[in-house]
């Protein structure tokens, strides 16, 4: 693994991550045809992660640190016995709605046999050597871009946060993300808010915000599993400098992501994945025709 590649796929990660066009998807592709795959590329993702989380912490600061002082207080009310709908805040509200929007993830500890989970089938869709199932993934994410921005554009009135049952079916739109490599988790939490009838602004940091302890815990458990076994061929200098270039990269796709939705132009990146699934898709059938 050298710096250029560091570079690239640091690239890829803090531009993909946010932007809905999915990252898995993109780095599984970039992996594939720079014949970077295996555990290998799987650890480098992971490092990755860590740049677009320092990113997403970095815009939405202020946003972690209300939820954090919600968290507390909760505890404190939960302690004294004075938890009611009246110590219900708009921060407490949304902290109980992303607690909500994170159980379905548990769906990935289900056994699917040989002692492993969902999650360990899961990463062998990355990790494998065809790119068809990222293709078809793909038209996915372009489907539900196209169907949220339609409803964001002619919704009237949009509820200005979420609730219960938008909750579940965003952390089911998440699940889904999870576990299939082009479907994006942004474009499909966000885009399913949209659908609900949820303010598209709100959904925007909703989305950046509710994805960041799931992948934190991912990244964390993932780092320990690759330092305990060994970094094999990667070396810390080309890691660093890609968690610091998908760190900035980030914290302009997330930039740029609040400016598009604002100016209703969501639907651009359904376009664009709606091309690169055809493309995807082509190349992998020309590559199981000619090899």
């Amino acid at each position: 693994m050298d710096y250029l590649k560091a570079i690239i796929l640091g690239i890829v990660q803090g531009a993909t991550e946010f932007l809905p066009v999915s990252s898995s998807g993109h780095l599984s592709v970039f992996q594939h045809f720079m014949g970077m795959s295996g555990d290998h590329s799987l650890m480098l993702t992971v490092f990755l992660h860590i740049g677009t989380l320092v990113a997403v912490i970095a815009v939405y600061w202020r946003t972690f640190l209300r939820l954090l002082k919600e968290m507390g207080l909760t505890v404190k009310d939960a302690v004294t016995r004075n938890l009611s709908r009246d110590t219900i805040t708009e921060d407490r509200h949304m902290l109980y709605m992303m607690v909500l929007s994170c159980v379905p993830l548990l769906f990935l500890l289900i056994p699917v046999g040989g002692g492993n989970t969902l999650k360990d089938l899961v990463e062998g869709f990355t990790n494998d050597n065809d790119i068809l199932l990222e293709g078809f993934c793909f038209f996915v994410t372009a489907l539900l871009l196209f169907a949220g921005s339609y409803k964001s554009r002619t919704n009237l009135s949009p509820r200005p946060r979420v609730e219960g049952k938008d909750a579940w079916w965003i952390g089911v739109a998440q699940v889904c993300a999870a576990a299939f490599p082009g479907i994006s988790r942004s474009g499909s939490t966000i885009s399913t808010g949209m659908l609900r009838g949820v303010d598209k602004d709100y959904m925007v940091e909703y989305s950046f915000v509710l994805g960041t302890p799931a992948v934190l815990l991912a990244s964390l458990v993932e780092i320990k599993d690759a330092l305990e076994n060994g970094l094999g061929t990667l070396s810390m200098g080309p890691i660093l400098v890609g968690i610091v270039v998908a760190a900035a990269v980030g914290v302009l796709s997330i930039k740029l992501l609040e400016w598009l939705v604002n100016k209703d132009k969501f639907q651009f990146f359904g376009y664009y994945c709606l091309i690169l699934s055809a493309v995807v898709i082509l190349a992998a059938t020309y590559e199981k025709i000619a090899y």
